[in-house]
């Protein structure tokens, strides 16, 4: 009888311990949670520990199962982390049960088409396999090893999505072909892992399996519309014309309203104007082709033209209403081709830093345009110049330190070579005095004027020029009255011009590969808003005076010349823009071959 009492005191005492362990967790870590349940399934009675501690796993296995999968490989180091910042705990399982993340997340990666990405690369390990050989798992020792394989198939598998997703499926930085040296971004793949997990919190999204970018995911949007054009049979192709303008009548008109009026802006069909009846092309006695159908409807109205000035602001054309020759290839782009576009910068903005500073000066070279943003909206924006094809402006990421006012402008050696040499061979003190030039030896005040008459123009070579050639501050300084530096081994920065008419160009690539804005005064204000004693009547005191100065920034100001040739706007409207250096084909071959 003692003995049968005391077996139920221990039963009891073992319980209420065990519970009182489990009230513990609240307060606790998620690593001591764990220990603490460990802990407490190790008293509980047999029925309610269910098969015992849950298993643990270390980065010996880790590694040995990843790098069976080729897809893993390059998630091992990943995983590991994971891991051992767990100190082997498993992530997928509680108590012995998968938890609902893991449905979850095999339900979004099914979907990563919508994301451009191929749903296959991401189906590595058959999970139904898995799950239904855990169910019969015959005993502990067996559903313990499934259950460390699922965890960490669970795991390379979502760093195989997410490596992607995040980060990008192209390294910019391994392909020499792609123009990108953006800081990276350095997400985490296992604290975000924890985050999805509930383990950790942080204020990016990546427990909802979203992207990090609002720009992302409006391109995300387009390409589900551009996808359901397609599947609704595309847009119709306009036939040539040499130009048609507003209140004229041509057989072209039918197959324009189609194109551009004949889908909703979800991407379905326009009922309204598929119920139309659509003119029919018909030849004549004399040979002519004419359309049939009412005049009305091959009469170039104002709502189609509307619509025509819409299509041309939208892909960076000057918006006259006017069809001609370059609007109507614009028009004629494959569908497919606009798809592949908008894959293409969608990865772009994967390898976009996590957020942007709060306050950020960026160029979209494609887009001809510079925008400054405070505490992350537009304060200012204007149109820039960048670099001809063959001088183009490189894509990258620095820190503006520095508004110089009354600039010189130091000519580069490739211009010396290749544009101003025999000019300074044959008169080189007439040359430089006409072009308002001068050579020094050092630099800043210290500078000292040299005789360009003592130079070998003609044997002159990078390797053996050791002076500056520079122009001088003034209306016919290529630099106008200020520029912008951010020190980099690019030698790239922004600047004034003294061709102010190059800005009423739709496309503006014209510089020898740094950027010239709009309204560099303006600029030059907003920048130096906060240093003291320099408001616009100092600064054009200043430039007037002709002598060069530095003003140091108050804080550096992050810049970023980016590249992207597709974007939608504020009001949904998908912005195109020509793939004016390349980069767009470079990437294609990268990114579609994988």
């Amino acid at each position: 009888m003692k003995s049968s009492v005391q077996t139920v005191f221990l039963s009891t005492l073992r319980l209420m311990l065990a519970f009182c362990l489990l009230l513990v967790t609240a307060s606790c870590s998620q690593e001591q949670k764990a220990k603490v349940q460990d802990a407490a399934a190790d008293l509980l009675p047999g029925a309610a520990k269910k098969a015992g501690p849950q298993p643990r796993v270390d980065t010996v296995y880790v590694e040995k199962y990843m790098v069976t999968k080729p897809a893993f490989k390059g998630e091992i180091e990943w995983g590991k982390k994971f891991y051992k910042e767990r100190e082997g705990r498993l992530g997928w399982f509680r108590e012995h049960e998968v938890l609902p993340h893991a449905e979850r997340m095999l339900s979004v990666l099914s979907k990563a088409g919508e994301e451009g990405l191929d749903p296959k690369d991401y189906k590595v390990v058959d999970f139904d396999k898995l799950f239904a050989q855990l169910k019969e798992a015959p005993d502990t020792t067996a559903r313990n090893a499934l259950e460390k394989e699922i965890d960490v198939a669970l795991s390379a598998t979502y760093f195989n999505w997410a490596d992607d997703f995040y980060r990008g499926l192209v390294n910019p930085r391994e392909v020499k072909s792609i123009d990108w040296k953006i800081k990276r971004n350095k997400i985490k793949l296992h604290k975000a892992l924890m985050t999805i997990l509930q383990e950790r919190e942080s204020t990016y999204p990546y427990y909802e399996f979203e992207p990090l970018h609002p720009e992302y995911d409006r391109l995300r949007e387009a390409l589900a519309r551009y996808r359901a054009m397609q599947r609704s049979g595309g847009w119709a192709t306009v036939p040539a014309v040499k130009r048609l303008r507003p209140g004229d009548t041509s057989a072209v008109v039918p197959a324009l309203r189609r194109r551009l009026l004949g889908f909703r802006p979800d991407g379905t069909p326009n009922p309204a104007l598929a119920a139309q009846p659509q003119a029919v092309p018909v030849s004549n006695k004399a040979g002519q082709t004419n359309t049939a159908g009412s005049r009305e409807s091959r009469s170039y109205d104002a709502e189609l033209v509307a619509a025509v000035k819409a299509f041309q602001e939208q892909n960076g054309l000057n918006p006259d209403g006017n069809l001609g020759p370059e609007t109507l290839k614009l028009l004629n782009i494959p569908l497919q081709q606009r798809i592949d576009q908008i894959i293409l910068n969608m990865e772009r903005w994967r390898w976009i830093p996590k957020r942007f500073e709060p306050n950020y000066l960026l160029v979209n070279i494609p887009d001809y345009h510079m925008w400054v943003y405070e505490n992350g909206k537009p304060a200012l924006d204007m149109r820039v110049i960048v670099g001809k094809q063959l001088n183009a402006t490189p894509v990258f990421s620095d820190k503006m330190e520095y508004v110089v006012l009354a600039p010189y402008w130091n000519v580069p050696f490739s211009i010396i070579d290749k544009e101003l040499r025999n000019g300074l061979e044959n008169d080189p003190a007439g040359y430089l005095e006409r072009l308002d030039m001068e050579v020094v030896k050092g630099s800043g005040e210290k500078a000292t004027r040299v005789d360009p008459t003592s130079i070998d123009w003609a044997n002159l070579t990078e390797a053996n020029w050791k002076y500056t050639l520079r122009k001088r501050p003034g209306p016919r300084n290529d630099l106008g009255d200020v520029k912008f530096l951010f020190p980099n081994s690019n030698d790239i920065y922004l600047h004034d011009t003294p061709h102010d008419e190059l800005f009423s160009q739709a496309k503006r690539g014209f510089s020898h590969g740094c950027v010239r804005v709009e309204r560099p005064l303006e600029l030059a204000e907003y920048l130096l808003r906060n240093k003291p004693g320099w408001d616009m009547s100092k600064i054009q005191e200043t430039v007037a005076g002709g002598k060069e100065q530095y003003v140091t920034l108050p804080e550096k100001l992050p810049v970023y010349l980016v590249y992207f040739t597709t974007w939608v706007d504020d009001a949904g409207n998908v912005h195109f823009r020509e793939d004016i250096y390349g980069h767009d084909k470079s990437l294609a071959q990268e990114y579609f071959s994988t």
